[in-house]
């Protein structure tokens, strides 16, 4: 009898923590949530979405509302939005107790502009990956212009790279070495403001400082780009100062071992 009113006990306790879980799951999903509170994680120092603008596009898709209860909130829908903008590279939504809760958003560093030859734009990330260009927001970044073919639209670097027949066709691997390069390194990121795309493969750069061009040439590697760069970091450090800034029209790259140079013409 004793064993018998033990397990009528423990049943009676267990369904009343069952009712109760169930109450306050109930409770919960009928709470009416505040506005999210949106955090931006910016890479670099280029904002492309705001809070309030992460929030402006929610509403306007519908995913959040005046008076939403938490048993209406679609997390999945919500992170999954966001991530089609290609601005954006991560997404979490956290659910906190009562009626607050947060969205953590995780931008990408644009790296280089890109204006292809058929008179689109679209930017390239450190992650090699094309990003569309914000009808609010511009980035101070390199700008890559030429015969470029690539548009925002085609395979990301990592699928050209890892596709010898789409080498040939494509300069987005080259166009993201040399760019990664210059924007990871101090010296070359305060000089380089553009590079051009030549038609016969030949990539250009054009400082900031002197109106000469460097004739980079063609960036197959990781380690033909930093060769050159090596090159071009010497020449700048130990030859400029002296021969002066206006001295060249044209330093090239181009050749092994070397660099070729054609000072400018003067009169008399």
């Amino acid at each position: 009898m004793k064993n018998w009113l033990k397990i009528a006990l423990w049943s009676f306790f267990g369904l009343c923590v069952v009712v109760l879980v169930i109450i306050s799951q109930k409770a919960q999903s009928e709470k009416v949530l505040e506005d999210p509170v949106i955090k931006v994680h910016v890479n670099g120092e280029n904002e492309f979405i705001t809070s309030d603008e992460a929030l402006e596009e929610l509403r306007h898709e519908g995913l959040v509302w005046e008076n939403q209860t938490r048993g209406e909130l679609d997390v999945e829908k919500i992170e999954a939005h966001l991530r089609k903008i290609s601005q954006v590279k991560a997404v979490k939504v956290f659910s906190l107790l009562g009626g607050n809760w947060e969205i953590d958003v995780e931008t990408r560093k644009p790296i280089a502009r890109i204006y292809n030859k058929f008179g689109g734009s679209f930017y390239l990330d450190s992650e090699g990956v094309t990003m569309e260009v914000s009808r609010r927001h511009a980035a101070r970044v390199l700008v890559i212009t030429g015969d470029i073919s690539d548009r925002i639209q085609s395979v990301s670097v990592d699928d050209i790279i890892n596709n010898d027949s789409l080498k040939s066709i494509r300069k987005l691997d080259d166009i993201y070495r040399i760019s990664r390069y210059v924007c990871d390194d101090p010296l070359f990121r305060s000089l380089i403001g553009q590079i051009h795309l030549k038609k016969n493969g030949d990539f250009v750069l054009v400082p900031l400082v002197g109106d000469q061009k460097i004739i980079f040439g063609s960036a197959y590697s990781d380690k033909e780009v930093s060769e050159k760069f090596k090159k071009l970091r010497i020449f700048y450090k130990e030859a400029m100062p002296y021969a002066g800034w206006d001295t060249y029209k044209e330093i090239s790259l181009k050749y092994e071992d070397q660099i070729v140079c054609k000072k400018k013409e003067t009169n008399g």
